[in-house]
């Protein structure tokens, strides 16, 4: 009790060496224009080309957006902190943080739910599939996954404003993320912790659904008899597959099973994975696996190029 209680934090991130800040500034910077650009770019291509107006690239499109978003919460402070040198950020301003942190991640782990359900019902039920998946119905799903991140992390971090934080001022991270911040609150926190494995618990949920829905995707598309059939199939939800594995293996590896043993370094090499290469990969993926919006992108520049000359 006779502690000082903290009012800002110091963000330690990727340590204080003065040359490799740097390269740091500048990988991180290259990063983050790329990613969003090329969220942008699928964002403007499923908008203009009305042959991208498929529910499938509809949730792409909003997925899209949670990757900018996402980006926009963590890298324009850090590139900030390692431009000036100031590793200084205020609780208030950290806690913010961490809350639209906590809605873009659950965000995004609906979206990709929702995508799953969507290629389920598209290769085990193709001809309900128009029906089932109507525009009414896209939109309330997307309308869910927002209002249901919103709601989770509101009623979570609505808890946090209430801590004081008086154990130490460093937080050995390069955003505020859950877990150190916790540790640093000289409150009780057992009733935080609750509802934060409760969201966790939803948050495993939807993975396990959809782990379940491409077991039911494969056993389908085993079962097409031509080889041509099965590859196309397999080609409409090879890239969500792809971005499902990146996101929550990097995830459970953060989250799920972190050890004693694990050092910090590792632990940060995993959080820059689904915090900042996975918003990058997800246009790469799309872009390059997908035959339509590649196609979509090159009607785009040829008259873009028309229109130049």
């Amino acid at each position: 009790r006779n502690q000082t209680v903290i009012m800002e934090f110091i963000l330690l991130g990727f340590g204080n060496s003065p040359d490799l800040q740097p390269l740091l500034f500048l990988v991180f910077l290259v990063i983050y224009l790329g990613t969003v650009a090329g969220n942008l770019l699928i964002i403007a291509l499923v908008v203009a080309d009305r042959h991208l107006h498929t529910p499938m690239y509809f949730f792409l499109g909003n997925l899209s957006c949670v990757e900018t978003c996402y980006s926009s919460v963590i890298l324009p402070r850090l590139l900030a902190s390692l431009l000036t040198g100031d590793r200084t950020i205020s609780v208030q301003g950290c806690l913010v943080q961490l809350y639209f942190f906590g809605i873009m991640a659950t965000a995004e782990n609906l979206m990709l739910f929702v995508m799953s359900y969507d290629r389920f019902l598209a290769i085990c039920h193709p001809l309900r599939y128009a029906a089932l998946m109507n525009g009414r119905v896209c939109g309330q799903l997307v309308a869910a996954a927002w209002g249901i991140a919103v709601l989770l992390c509101t009623i979570v971090d609505s808890s946090f404003f209430q801590l004081t934080f008086c154990h130490s001022e460093e937080i050995d991270h390069f955003f505020c993320d859950l877990s150190p911040v916790i540790k640093l609150s000289c409150s009780d926190t057992r009733m935080l912790q609750a509802m934060a494995f409760a969201v966790a618990s939803i948050t495993l949920g939807a993975c396990l659904l959809i782990v379940g829905s491409y077991v039911c995707i494969l056993s389908t598309i085993l079962q097409i008899p031509s080889t041509a059939g099965r590859q196309k199939a397999f080609s409409t939800c090879s890239s969500h597959l792809i971005m499902v594995a990146v996101f929550y293996g990097t995830l459970i590896a953060v989250y799920v099973f972190p050890t004693a043993s694990t050092s910090k370094v590792l632990s940060k090499i995993s959080s820059v994975c689904y915090t900042v290469l996975t918003p990058l990969i997800n246009p790469v993926i799309y872009s390059l696996r997908n035959k339509e919006i590649s196609e979509s992108l090159r009607k785009a520049l040829q008259k873009l190029a028309c229109f130049r000359n």
